[in-house]
């Protein structure tokens, strides 16, 4: 089973749990491309419009 261990409270970690936890191989394969494609989204979301995915955390950097 694929979590996303770094922030197992966002949006798109429980999606993924809600929809593909209980499924077989190829529905998890099937889920990782549409978690990818999910992901790819809000981080386009974040970079143009600066909205934080839902659940995320942020973590200061120190460069």
């Amino acid at each position: 089973m694929i979590a996303l261990p770094a922030q197992p409270k966002s949006a798109l970690s429980q999606w993924y749990q809600r929809r593909f936890a209980g499924a077989g191989l190829r529905m998890r394969r099937i889920g990782m491309v549409a978690l990818a494609r999910r992901l790819l989204i809000a981080l386009w979301r974040y970079l143009t419009d600066g909205v934080i995915p839902e659940g995320a955390r942020l973590i200061a950097s120190e460069i």
